[in-house]
């Protein structure tokens, strides 16, 4: 906790702009020893290095082995993981400057915010997913193999989605739908992939979804539909009669294993998908009547989200190993799949541990051999013929391949030590509390501060309401209170200066699970990692709104190291681990687009050893406005219309001009454009 007296070895302060007027007089501040001043900059930084900047922002922790520190002071990529090369090595300062640069200059002439997505890295992570299986089964002699699918939710993105497709097509991976147009999508690209691999027909589904679904099989896709909901079955056997397609069948049983918190609210008895154990009887004898439960192929469950312990995971698979070894006793003869759902986790604070909903205690070696164990342990005690196992892993396989990068352009700073000790000269206060509330700030007994504080602005409100006090002394007032109230409920973690960091990108677009469901992810500086982060800050984003900010980190803390923002230099921050959902979920509060994108993969023959494979610039303000319905040229017509009925022609603002810088702004970016010149604008230099 911050003592409410600073020490001040110098003049009194003048009173600030709110300093209370009126012919009032102040007893001069109180002064203490002045504490030990902090080291120059560049002394600091000869004791700093960037393994010292590795260890603070816990990069190894979470980052491994995609991303380091170099010894530039620069984040960089490990394309290929812990097989990349030291000429591999893809500095990421260096791609942002490519991206950045004007055309003129070699650059690609993108704005910031920019999405960096590295498809090295996310076939990194299928080949290490399916490794981790193939060596869990052979070291274990299981009789059947592993394949899995994608589900599309997580990022629909075309090219991760064709990546995927053409990275895992040697192992027969497959993907997940949960909707007719992600279904579509993954028809479409499967047809350039493995025929053995599953597409998964998950989520609620209408009549059309079920014939997609058949017509799919149809075109030799090995398509799977999985009852979601009893009443899906009636529908399925319909159609299938109809088109004459004989249809795969699984189902999503609900187990009663779950884990607690956020992501594991939606598994359970009480979840939303999937059917009880008397549903599943019934759907079996349905089936049996029908002569089709030679149809029944699949049984899926999932228990949530980043489950946090192999020990929960196993405790889920076998209650559903149970149950497909219970299909194959009731004839189910046909059965061949236990697809686990999602649910492999991945490690956002780097904190290895199982009882936080950011991390993970285990690696994909721990989860994939805790799923073959128990899967093998209970067919081999009930005598059924191992399965093949699918895993639907999401978000493992798509987080780490992307790192979101943006700019921050200002920063304010509130010192409560500094505030503080203007209080202590700006007191309209009676003799008593001045000496009460000076005496509490000194002892550090800030409850009492506070009763002080509460007292003397009713006081000062029922002089104001008699008349006797005015405006400006009862804005005083409230801005002294303010001051205690900020000081009295900062951590002592906090009792320095914290900086509110301005900058350039929306947390409602870019990072929507952060303000909607209070999920962290990592977050430093890419560059400067060579000198030591003296500042305490947070970042505050360009939305109007209040929840538009970052002040939850992963180390637990309301504020971030970071560094003195120096003037006409740029300071990139980078969001890394937010492959999965977070474009998919992110709106246009405030009608703030995407980010821009490129794509790098790694290269031994190019400059800096990338090469940008694919660049598109972020969405202008035309097609943001397009999104929500607006249609900007007649926007523009309208605003034409407008100019040559208010602009005449003899003065410097013509009607021409305003169109021209109009028509400019509605296919510019609705980001700041940062620069470190004087303003400009293409707005201003058309007029």
């Amino acid at each position: 906790m911050p003592a409410l007296a600073c020490c001040v070895d110098a003049p009194p302060l003048s009173c600030p702009a709110f300093a209370l007027t009126g012919g009032l007089s102040f007893p001069p501040p109180l002064t203490f020893p002045a504490p030990a001043p902090p080291l120059p900059t560049h002394e600091a930084n000869s004791h700093w290095s960037p393994s010292m900047s590795a260890l603070l922002y816990n990069i190894n922790g979470w980052g491994a082995p995609y991303f380091t520190v170099n010894s530039s002071g620069n984040v960089a990529v490990c394309p290929h993981g812990s097989a990349t090369l030291g000429h591999q090595e893809i500095d990421l300062l260096k791609i942002v400057k490519k991206a950045t640069d004007p055309t003129s200059c070699g650059g690609l002439g993108l704005q910031l915010p920019l999405m960096v997505r590295f498809p090295d890295v996310l076939k990194n992570r299928l080949e290490s997913l399916q490794g981790a299986f193939d060596n869990a089964i052979q070291c274990r002699g299981y009789g059947s193999h592993y394949q899995g699918v994608y589900p599309v939710k997580c990022n629909q993105d075309r090219f991760i989605v064709e990546d995927i497709v053409e990275f895992g097509s040697s192992f027969r991976f497959g993907l997940e739908a949960g909707s007719k147009p992600e279904l579509l999508l993954a028809m479409s690209c499967l047809c350039k992939g493995s025929a053995e691999g599953l597409v998964v027909c998950n989520g609620f589904k209408d009549a059309e979804y079920i014939s997609l679904a058949l017509v799919a099989r149809k075109l030799a896709l090995n398509t799977i539909i999985v009852l979601e909901q009893e009443e899906e079955l009636d529908m399925i056997i319909h159609l299938s009669n109809k088109l004459c397609i004989r249809p795969a069948i699984g189902f999503r049983a609900k187990l009663r294993t779950k884990h607690s918190g956020h992501f594991g609210s939606t598994s359970g008895e009480k979840g939303k998908f999937g059917l009880s154990t008397a549903q599943i009887v019934r759907v079996v004898k349905k089936l049996q009547v029908l002569g089709m439960l030679d149809c029944l192929e699949l049984l899926h469950f999932h228990i949530g989200s980043m489950i946090p312990s192999t020990s929960l995971l196993a405790d889920g698979v076998t209650e559903a190993a149970q149950i497909y070894c219970e299909l194959v006793r009731m004839g189910a003869n046909n059965m061949r799949v236990i697809d686990i759902g999602g649910g492999l986790g991945i490690d956002y604070s780097g904190s290895k541990s199982s009882d936080s909903e950011v991390s993970v205690g285990y690696g994909l070696e721990d989860y994939a051999a805790a799923v073959v164990e128990s899967v093998q342990r209970v067919c081999d005690e009930r005598s059924v013929k191992h399965p093949v196992i699918c895993s639907e892993s999401g978000r493992a396989i798509v987080s780490h391949q992307s790192v979101l990068v943006f700019e921050a352009f200002s920063g304010t700073t509130t010192n409560n030590n500094e505030a503080l000790s203007t209080l202590l000269g700006l007191q309209y206060l009676s003799d008593s509390e001045d000496s009460n509330l000076c005496a509490a700030a000194i002892r550090g007994e800030y409850e009492a501060c506070l009763l002080y504080i509460e007292e003397m602005k009713r006081r000062c409100l029922d002089e104001f309401k008699e008349g006797s006090l005015g405006m400006e002394e009862l804005a005083g007032i409230d801005g002294l209170c303010d001051m205690v109230r900020k000081a009295a409920s900062a951590s002592e973690s906090e009792s320095e200066s914290v900086t509110r960091y301005h900058v350039n990108m929306s947390v409602f677009t870019s990072i929507p699970d952060l303000w909607g469901i209070q999920q962290v992810f990592p977050i430093l500086p890419i560059h400067r990692l060579d000198e030591k982060p003296a500042v305490k800050g947070m970042l505050s984003d360009l939305t109007c709104d209040s929840d538009g900010k970052v002040d939850r980190f992963i180390n637990g803390e309301s504020s971030l190291a970071l560094h003195e923002m120096v003037e006409g230099e740029k300071y990139y921050l980078g969001m890394f681990l937010g492959g999965a959902y977070q474009e998919a979920l992110g709106g246009l509060h405030n009608l703030f687009g995407g980010p821009s994108v490129v794509r790098v993969s790694q290269s031994d023959v190019h400059p800096h050893g990338f090469a940008v494979t694919a660049a598109i610039p972020g969405p202008s303000c035309g097609d943001v406005l397009r999104a929500m319905q607006h249609h900007p040229q007649l926007m523009l017509d309208t605003l034409r219309h407008r100019a040559f009925e208010h602009l005449r022609e003899d003065t410097f603002l013509t009607a021409e001009a305003v169109i021209g810088g109009l028509a400019h702004s509605f296919n510019n970016t609705p980001y700041l454009v940062v620069a470190s010149s004087p303003p400009s604008s293409v707005m201003v230099e058309n007029l």
